[in-house]
């Protein structure tokens, strides 16, 4: 499987203190529009640069995950009034994804919807991960929507779960050494609630990285700086 890497929009710089960003122009640009027209949208945001929305997605993830702006469901890009502190930005790229994951649900694929239904809601997660039997890579993923499509259209509860689910390729990954920002722009850009943690060495999952645990982590640590400034 293809390695990720830092967006293109990240443009990083390294010195005695750590690994720290240095925002884009077009970033910069980002920033002035939504301090003079909060709250304002993506898509008036793009209008306003000449571009598209899609174009965007990278530089909003990076500026909404470092605390810069804030988004807000249905009302749009506010400015959140923080600096960009250099000690923040070094907890970023320090932070990997094994130290905030979580452990993940496992099925098969010969799991009926009924049981996978009874396990999303038994351990109150938002998607099951598909394992094969035998060699245990991700082979697919079934999300809660999934789940209520399959009941809204009034499938056979004991079909194998292998019929509904979203198979790999199809899937958006992330790794134990990736940082949270990478991963937190994956759920950003894709809009999706969680990603399955694989190893490198195989596609073995390994762990859980949701939206939830993202923001978790993000408050704790600005309230371990704000705790640090008093």
């Amino acid at each position: 499987m293809q390695q990720l890497k830092v967006p293109s929009v990240v443009r990083l710089i390294t010195n005695k203190r750590g690994v720290f960003v240095e925002l884009s122009e077009r970033q910069k640009k980002i920033i002035e529009i939504v301090k003079t027209n909060e709250p304002i949208s993506g898509d008036k945001i793009a209008e306003q640069l000449g571009l598209t929305k899609p174009t965007l997605r990278s530089d909003l993830a990076v500026l909404t995950m470092t605390g810069i702006l804030d988004a807000r469901p249905k009302v749009g890009y506010i400015y959140s009034g923080l600096p960009f502190d250099p000690l923040l930005q070094e907890h970023l790229f320090d932070v990997q994804v094994e130290e905030v994951m979580s452990n993940p649900v496992i099925i098969y694929p010969h799991t009926t919807i009924k049981d996978a239904t009874t396990s999303l809601f038994m351990y109150d997660c938002g998607s099951l991960y598909v394992i094969d039997e035998e060699s245990k890579d991700l082979i697919g993923l079934v999300s809660r929507k999934d789940l209520l499509r399959s009941l809204l259209n009034n499938q056979d509860l004991d079909l194998a779960i292998a019929i509904i689910m979203t198979r790999m390729p199809n899937l958006v990954v992330t790794y134990p050494d990736m940082t949270i920002l990478e991963a937190g722009s994956l759920l950003s850009a894709h809009e999706i609630d969680s990603l399955p943690v694989l190893s490198r060495e195989t596609n073995q999952v390994v762990g859980k990285l949701s939206k939830t645990k993202v923001v978790q982590h993000f408050i704790k640590l600005g309230r371990e700086l704000k705790h640090e400034q008093l």
